[in-house]
């Protein structure tokens, strides 16, 4: 499986690196960036099978990144969880209907990702 874990927080990063390379995953698997626009990039040339997304991010936020790889014929149906302090229920509506699979709000326990995420790993 290949991750990609879009958040412009190295520590935030690091936590879910480190949460899926505890559940075995392989460090090469997973795949990270710091902003929209970058994690972009890394999607077009990738084929990535999860996506953790930050709502607030440089460049593209997640919320047009979602809708941006949503648009891509290969991501139509990818899992992508929202990873966001963001808690007011709107957004979290907005998130859904633009192809969020699952939405958490931080701060967030390991467990917690880890049930969301076990739902669509391989």
């Amino acid at each position: 499986m290949k991750f990609l874990i879009i958040d412009d927080s190295m520590v935030i990063r690091n936590i879910h690196k480190n949460l899926l390379k505890e559940k075995n995953f392989s460090e090469e698997g997973i795949l990270e960036a710091d902003n929209g626009t970058a994690a972009f990039e890394i999607a077009q040339k990738e084929d990535i099978d999860l996506f953790l997304v930050d709502w607030n991010i440089p460049g593209i936020n997640g919320l047009d990144f979602v809708k941006k790889i949503r648009a891509l014929p290969k991501y139509a149906a990818t899992p992508m969880i929202m990873v966001t302090s963001e808690a007011a229920k709107y957004m979290v509506v907005e998130a859904i209907e633009a192809g969020v699979t699952n939405y958490i709000v931080k701060p967030i326990h390991g467990n917690v990702l880890w049930d969301k995420i076990s739902k669509y790993v391989k």
